[in-house]
């Protein structure tokens, strides 16, 4: 039974809770739920609890988000699309942090910061150009980091310098600029791994697993460590299966 309306103490960790992790516009409660959106991520949360000691809840709304928390929904009445149930509030804090990187990372989060960012500036010359190719491609990087929790899938690294926002389909094969910023046609790899995967010696399979081109010398292999598949969605598959036919060096 969630505490409705909210007593001051739930009312508090709710605002915390959201104001800690981005979502810092309240708008309002309704049957107990209060709400709060965020400048920079997409969707809006709702918090509630049954009491002080719990359990806590969360709603979302965003499809997005709700198809990549690796969260099971809780079968029960409320706001947004799905809802979840945690036992302590601690429980509650470890999730939101990724909601709230998944808001910021997800389509069209990306566009739309990369069409305020260009708004007005000229592209007629090719240095123009490239001014507006480096913006997108920074805001790339660092949605891609969000999305990848600052963390290269297949090594561990998470040393900045060292990791790289790799496109699968490349920026200048993409025909929109929404593909370019889509963070499902990215991946984030260490520099080695980043390097053999732009040119097409290395892709990856259906489940995330490195595929080695012939052309790829028996030394540089060996130094292409790795420890964990890639977990891909359908839109990274997507984007890949172009990459194995059309970019990587099969003989």
């Amino acid at each position: 039974m969630i505490e409705a309306p909210q007593g001051f103490v739930v009312a508090e960790e709710c605002r915390k809770l959201a104001w800690q992790n981005g979502y810092r516009r309240p708008i309002g409660e309704r049957d107990g739920w209060a709400g709060f959106e965020s400048t920079t991520a997409q969707g809006t949360i709702h918090l509630a609890a049954a009491s002080t000691s719990g359990p806590w809840f969360l709603a979302l709304d965003h499809p997005g988000i709700v198809a990549e928390l690796s969260v099971g929904a809780a079968e029960m009445p409320g706001p947004g699309l799905a809802r979840y149930t945690f036992e302590t509030l601690g429980g509650l804090y470890a999730v939101v942090p990724r909601v709230y990187e998944l808001g910021v990372s997800l389509p069209d989060a990306p566009l739309d910061a990369f069409q305020a960012a260009t708004r007005g500036l000229p592209a007629t010359t090719e240095a123009e150009r490239l001014v507006v190719r480096r913006i997108g491609q920074d805001i790339f990087r660092d949605r891609l980091l969000a999305y990848w929790r600052g963390c290269c899938p297949l090594t561990g690294i998470t040393d900045r310098s060292l990791l790289r926002a790799s496109h699968i389909v490349p920026w200048a094969a993409c025909v929109t600029d929404t593909e370019r910023l889509d963070v499902h046609n990215g991946l984030l790899l260490s520099a080695l791994w980043d390097a053999a995967f732009d040119k097409g010696l290395v892709t990856f399979d259906q489940e995330g697993r490195p595929q080695f081109s012939p052309a790829l010398s028996q030394a540089a292999r060996a130094e292409l460590r790795w420890r964990d598949a890639v977990p891909l969605t359908a839109m990274h598959e997507q984007r890949l299966a172009w990459h194995r036919i059309s970019h990587f060096i099969a003989t």
